[in-house]
């Protein structure tokens, strides 16, 4: 017999198949099913129910169909959503390594970041900024700006909740714009993200 979570859950995978279906973008897919508005933060409005929904195997399931809507259309329609670019400080060996992950992988630094950033990490995973000390940022750590082959933002507040400081490691949006470094190569296909 179904608890009343798990009937939730299939409710919420459901709705994501249904509009999979549809065939829309993967951008709209992401919105309408996981963003800030979407039908899984409705149904689970708490911290805790949205964590134990994103640890279950119908979130697994959304993440691979948003997975192969990105494969059918990787750019979505610039009318689809208004995009936002981001600038990340991360230190020059990160750095390199997302660029060597992304050149073996056949696919570009912007891809595999999105990737990276649709994966759901557990908030044990992330500093907590009222106990770090220094100043965050430096003038020699490299950034990330990201974007799209036409020179347009391509990002979403991709596995950021509202309710979490979205100021860590944000800068103005004059970074480093990062193209594709190659074309024509079927797209990264997202796994557990290395860091």
């Amino acid at each position: 017999m179904l608890t009343q979570t798990t009937e939730k859950y299939q409710e919420v995978l459901e709705f994501a198949e249904t509009r999979y279906r549809q065939n829309p973008d993967w951008v709209t897919f992401f919105r309408e099913v996981l963003g800030v508005d979407g039908a899984a933060r409705k149904t689970f409005p708490t911290f805790d129910e949205l964590t134990s929904f994103e640890q279950s195997d119908e979130f697994d399931k959304i993440q691979k169909l948003l997975v192969k809507l990105r494969e059918k259309r990787p750019s979505a329609d610039s009318e689809s959503e208004p995009t936002r670019v981001i600038t990340v400080r991360l230190p020059k060996s990160m750095h390199e390594s997302l660029r060597t992950e992304a050149h073996d992988l056949r696919t570009s630094m912007n891809k595999l970041c999105i990737s990276k950033l649709l994966q759901v990490i557990g908030e044990e995973m992330i500093p907590n900024e009222r106990t770090s000390s220094g100043s965050p940022s430096s003038s020699s750590t490299p950034t990330i700006g990201l974007s799209n082959n036409h020179g347009s933002s391509h990002s979403a507040p991709l596995g950021l909740r509202p309710h979490q400081p979205q100021t860590a490691g944000v800068s103005s949006p004059y970074g480093q714009q990062l193209q594709p470094t190659s074309q024509g190569l079927p797209p990264f296909k997202p796994s557990q993200p290395r860091f």
